[in-house]
């Protein structure tokens, strides 16, 4: 099917510009190709640049290639910002509860603790007490060890209860560094009964340029998180939410 014109062609030469410059990477493209891609002259590409540069979107290295300006940088963090994030993720958030009809919440790491942005309701009663803006403990959380585990440095910061090994805020036979370690290799993190009695979670971080900015945990009864009950919830956060995620995020690949 073709798509319909642009509006305002002015503008979508600019937007089709930004495109490639983004494509052209750090290398840069010069003018004329850049005019070929674009369907432009190049005296009108030349204007349409020129503004682009005055607001930051463009800049022209030393042999004249253009290439994408700092400003866009802008863009990308306040549409994942914190803020921004419970309306941009809660139809994939939808999704997945509508995938596996289990309470889905939307976290943040907030210094030694995960708050909750947003969450769905299953259809089927649960009892678990979480509301907007609820605050939890990194360590002894899925979405928490999630976050943790996705983090390029690899280890838990002293304060989160995982120095060394047992500590008060993870449950003595799991350490915080073993549970980090095992949601690295999965691709995702869990957690048993260490909030509520006979409650499970699993959660998976979303990344944004291989960083993680927010987390998202399926949150049900102990006897539907084991065998393919299990298997199946894994498999929502695994497999059916990176399809359903805005543009620049990801979930982290298993490390085996």
């Amino acid at each position: 099917m073709t798509q319909p014109p642009s509006p305002l062609g002015s503008v979508d030469k600019a937007l089709l510009t930004l495109d490639a410059l983004a494509r052209a990477g750090a290398g840069g493209v010069a003018l004329a190709d850049l005019a070929a891609e674009v369907g432009a002259n190049k005296s009108t590409l030349h204007r349409t640049l020129a503004a682009l540069r005055h607001r930051g979107y463009a800049d022209q290295r030393a042999d004249g290639a253009y290439t994408l300006g700092a400003a866009v940088l802008s863009l990308g963090a306040a549409y994942l910002a914190e803020d921004n994030l419970p309306g941009l993720l809660r139809p994939a958030l939808e999704a997945l509860r509508d995938e596996v009809d289990e309470l889905v919440h939307l976290g943040a790491l907030a210094g030694q603790e995960v708050v909750y942005l947003d969450k769905v309701e299953p259809q089927r009663p649960l009892r678990v007490w979480s509301a907007v803006g609820r605050r939890i403990p990194v360590a002894t959380t899925a979405l928490g060890r999630a976050l943790l585990a996705a983090t390029p440095d690899g280890a838990p910061s002293p304060g989160y209860g995982g120095e060394p090994d047992a500590t008060p805020d993870v449950t003595p036979d799991v350490t915080l560094r073993a549970a980090l370690a095992a949601a690295r290799e999965r691709g995702y993190a869990t957690e048993t009964e260490e909030n509520e009695p006979g409650i499970a979670c699993v959660a998976v971080a979303l990344l944004r340029a291989g960083r993680p900015v927010a987390a998202v945990s399926i949150t049900a009864p102990v006897e539907r998180m084991t065998g393919p009950a299990r298997d199946a919830r894994v498999a929502a956060l695994r497999d059916l939410l990176p399809r359903v995620l805005p543009t620049g995020l990801t979930v982290p690949a298993p490390s085996t």
